[in-house]
């Protein structure tokens, strides 16, 4: 199937604008109530999802799995926009949140990381093994869309019959490139939002968990480098961030990659850069539709067109998907 054009809507034609209008315009959605839904994903750590079932649940229907990126959420506007399209396509849907996010900060000890593919596998495993789900996608964004697209080059040629297709819109495959970007100087105010997040959900983990988490005696951290060197390698084994950077990005991987995919990203994204697609090899892998664009900022694909194309990006997730589920 053919991929529609993107055409950036007449007045974001900055990878920047697009960017925060996306992040901050805005919107409202069609979606009926959810029904919320505890995942076990290891032995002390559950997550968040919010679902919404077609009537009868039937098995076969398929379900469209759905993560969000750093600082995130289930009510997310790009999660919430997928699911809107996906719901009025006959999709089941499931909106999750990842470890801490959303406010689920008591539901696990533990911190998130862009590594944590595992959660998701084990969301996949209880929505095939107990829901008894037949045709599951999963479709991720920025960090969700690296944590996405690592599940499945984990997977391998061994990807459950269940899993039938996943989807990745700018996935920061390459951690250490997009740290790097971030600390560029234009890119100075992402970088302050996602800090600023990061370090009030860490305070109210310390608060929560005062035994497992300190309070001080990290220094000034201004940038997500440092507080990855500073917070997330040491709370998960690592020796810096660059050795978390490497473990968790899904470069490494994506060549493994066997399901089927759609990978999408902008040659203007702020602090996902373009390159890294290239270096990691991603156009090589015949099961990977990658759709490279020239504009679209990040995460955000605001096209000139009104309607369900106005979000260019949620639009090409859904058609990949029932595509694939129509031509069973």
């Amino acid at each position: 199937m053919p991929t529609v054009e993107f055409v950036p809507h007449a007045l974001l034609r900055s990878g920047h604008a697009m960017t925060i209008v996306a992040a901050f315009v805005p919107r409202r959605f069609a979606l009926p109530a959810a029904q919320t839904r505890l995942f076990q994903v290891d032995s002390f750590s559950r997550i968040l999802g919010q679902c919404h079932w077609q009537v009868g649940k039937q098995r076969d229907t398929p379900v469209i799995v759905i993560v969000h990126g750093l600082e995130g959420s289930a009510d997310s506007y790009y999660v919430q926009g997928i699911a809107e399209k996906a719901f009025h396509r006959g999709f089941h849907v499931v909106r999750l949140n990842q470890r801490n996010c959303g406010g689920t900060e008591k539901l696990t000890p533990t911190l998130y990381n862009s590594g944590m593919s595992g959660d998701y596998r084990a969301v996949l495993e209880e929505l095939a093994t107990v829901d008894g789900f037949q045709r599951i996608f999963f479709a991720g964004y920025s960090m969700g869309g690296n944590l996405v697209a690592k599940m499945a080059g984990e997977f391998g040629e061994d990807f459950p019959s269940a899993l039938w297709g996943v989807c990745s819109v700018c996935p920061a495959l390459d951690l250490s490139a997009c740290a790097d970007a971030l600390d560029r100087k234009e890119n100075y105010l992402y970088s302050r939002h996602f800090v600023k997040g990061l370090m009030a959900r860490y305070a109210r983990k310390a608060k929560m968990f005062p035994d497992r988490y300190s309070h001080n005696g990290f220094g000034p951290i201004r940038t997500v480098r440092e507080f990855d060197d500073a917070i997330t390698a040491p709370c998960f084994g690592f020796r810096d961030a660059e050795e978390y950077y490497e473990s968790a990005g899904a470069k490494k991987v994506i060549a493994n990659v066997r399901v089927p995919m759609l990978m999408i990203t902008a040659e203007d994204d702020p602090f996902v850069p373009y390159v890294s697609f290239l270096a990691a090899g991603v156009e090589k892998n015949a099961c990977i539709r990658f759709v490279a664009t020239e504009h679209g900022g990040h995460c955000a694909y605001i096209s000139n067109t009104s309607g369900a194309e106005r979000f260019w990006a949620e639009q090409r997730i859904v058609e990949f998907c029932e595509g694939i589920w129509r031509r069973a």
